[in-house]
């Protein structure tokens, strides 16, 4: 199982990684698109990270805002394993 970060590690991860935000034991973010179209293509692009990582996201989709949140479950809490994804997620 994933080893759980402390607060001091999870501050620093977020850190560098601007457009998300921490809730409780989650990170998130939210991306807006210009349509309905657009934000299920970014979604669509989700699927291969989250099945090479090995680590799925909890993804909420409203028209063109993508809410994407990562936690480690059966950990838990925040792990490496979030932020790493967070990273990916981040770039595309």
């Amino acid at each position: 199982m994933a080893r759980l970060l402390s607060s001091g590690e999870i501050q620093e991860k977020i850190s560098r990684l601007p457009k998300w935000t921490i809730i409780g034991q989650h990170i998130q973010t939210i991306r807006r698109f210009n349509n309905f179209l657009e934000a299920m293509a970014f979604v669509n692009q989700l699927i291969q990270p989250a099945e090479s990582a090995g680590h799925h996201p909890d993804i909420e989709i409203s028209y063109n805002r993508v809410t994407i949140t990562l936690t480690t479950h059966d950990a838990g809490g925040l792990t490496e394993k979030d932020f790493e994804l967070a990273e990916v997620i981040t770039g595309l």
